[in-house]
């Protein structure tokens, strides 16, 4: 199976790149060994009656009802054709999101979601009604706790933001947990910039008809005075409990909507902190393999 893998870029600022689709500026060929997503064709067989059959057709017995089968809106799972983000740790699978949780930094790893035009068309939750929540799965020692964000400083910042779960009430509720969370810096990015980035990657349903987005922090290194790299970054809580990144990165996939059509590519990282909107979204893009690594 052959996919082009282009680049994605915002073209102006964070706000004009919300609503810019994306531009194609290079295309490269790859082969991929993992499979495509899966469908299964249907055939239909005619038979003729044989005319050498003297036995009267037999009774046909009355249909059972049955109940229309219920199609999920998205599949987060669908990521993994593509391969696995990465740890394994705690891993939350939801309707509406799947994430992998660092039991270290009480962060998650990586938080893998999808939308649609479909998905994003309906409005069947309200903010207002979800409330944010330890996540219980995670044992109480290794947990983000809603304590740790008191006057932080810092927003609980949604690595799926509520907004492109709005098809359900309990999709919506399920963003809310804090293994969904990093501390974010509030005015200029959390509540400006990566807003208006969620926003861009909500108005590429405008053009693709299915849109994959792997979501999470990063704690990159930073060369000191004396020439040498070190990694540091704030922990908040008291005690200390929850790691502030001082990045976050998202990859995005993209899909053209056909078997083994085209994906479309674009990995970008962001600092954690306040980002002037005229700054162009382009700026923040590098190689997915740089996020890998």
């Amino acid at each position: 199976m052959s996919k082009f893998t282009i680049a994605l870029v915002a073209a102006g600022g964070a706000a004009a790149g919300a609503a810019a689709t994306a531009a194609l500026y290079s295309t490269r060929k790859t082969t991929s060994q993992t499979p495509s997503l899966a469908t299964t064709p249907t055939s239909t067989t005619t038979q003729s009656p044989s005319s050498t059959s003297a036995a009267p057709p037999l009774p046909v017995p009355a249909p059972v009802p049955q109940l229309p089968l219920r199609q999920n809106l998205v599949d987060p799972s669908g990521l993994y054709q593509y391969g696995f983000p990465g740890p394994i740790s705690d891993l939350r699978p939801t309707p509406s999101l799947i994430s992998s949780f660092d039991r270290r930094t009480r962060n998650p790893s990586w938080v893998a979601e999808h939308i649609t035009p479909a998905s994003l068309a309906l409005s069947n939750a309200d903010r207002k009604n979800s409330i944010f929540a330890e996540d219980g799965s995670i044992p109480e020692k290794y947990r983000a706790k809603l304590k740790d964000y008191f006057r932080s400083g810092y927003d609980r910042g949604h690595q799926v933001p509520a907004a492109d779960a709005k098809w359900s009430q309990a999709a919506m509720d399920d963003t809310f947990a804090l293994s969904n969370m990093c501390p974010q810096v509030g005015e200029g990015f959390n509540r400006d910039y990566w807003a208006h980035f969620e926003d861009f990657c909500r108005r590429l349903t405008h053009t693709y008809p299915s849109v994959r987005i792997v979501t999470g922090p990063l704690y990159l290194p930073r060369k000191e005075a004396d020439g040498k790299w070190r990694v540091s970054y704030e922990v908040i809580g008291s005690p200390p409990n929850v790691s502030v990144p001082t990045h976050f990165y998202k990859v995005i996939y993209a899909e053209d909507g056909t078997v083994g059509g085209g994906v479309s590519l674009g990995a970008f990282v962001l600092p954690n902190a306040e980002i002037n909107n005229s700054k162009p979204l382009s700026d923040f893009e590098v190689p997915v393999e740089a996020v890998e690594r």
